[in-house]
């Protein structure tokens, strides 16, 4: 069987509005050409929002920053909250809260909520996505050994699902690329919203 050519105009430029090294592995996965452009904004949270909401609006902010200043691009925007009790778990500030955060999420389950935005011009759509995650229970000891490998120490909720993180992790109900700070699926959808579609390695207009 002969699959003929895709036969498309040459797609916008994607721009990455994130430092994120995560973001920036998962995108590269997919194989297509982007460049990095990290959104400095505020992130205060708002009056009387709630942590999903707070997590959508920071991509939004983000994406749109980025797409102000490259109006020709696909800009993508992405923002991840780990919540607990209704609280939200930031990035440690040193060691000792680090293990205090995962001592707090040991033998329970969290919420881990990470919006996408994708900007193109004026226009800009967003997305959610919500997942449940269950930690093993662990020790203090142990807990202090992961900090001590340094990952935990920029990320939020202190670990990376990704990494040495995966031990600690007894289940995940949801999509895991969102834990690393980038659902994937959902971005390509949003990225439909704007006619192009991912044709493995390529965006093509759909």
């Amino acid at each position: 069987m002969y699959i003929e050519p895709i036969d498309s105009p040459t797609p916008p430029p994607l721009v990455l509005a994130s430092q994120s090294p995560r973001r920036a592995e998962l995108l590269g996965r997919l194989a297509l050409p982007f460049e990095t452009l990290p959104a400095d904004i505020d992130e205060s949270y708002l009056s009387g929002e709630t942590p999903p909401q707070h997590a959508e609006r920071l991509s939004r902010e983000k994406a749109q920053k980025i797409a102000a200043q490259r109006p020709e691009a696909i800009v993508i925007g992405s923002d991840t909250i780990v919540v607990i009790d209704g609280e939200v778990l930031g990035k440690p500030r040193d060691q000792e809260h680090a293990v205090e955060m995962l001592t707090r999420l040991s033998g329970r389950e969290h919420e881990v909520c990470t919006g996408v935005a994708i900007a193109h011009g004026t226009r800009v759509e967003t997305g959610l996505a919500r997942v449940r995650v269950r930690f093993r229970d662990l020790d203090e000891r142990t807990w202090m050994e992961y900090v001590v490998t340094g990952e935990p120490m920029d990320k939020a909720g202190a670990y990376g699902i990704q990494g040495f993180g995966s031990a600690v992790v007894e289940s995940i109900d949801g999509d895991y690329f969102a834990v690393m700070g980038l659902p994937v699926v959902l971005m390509l959808e949003l990225i439909e919203r704007f006619g192009w579609r991912y044709a493995f390695g390529t965006l093509v207009k759909s």
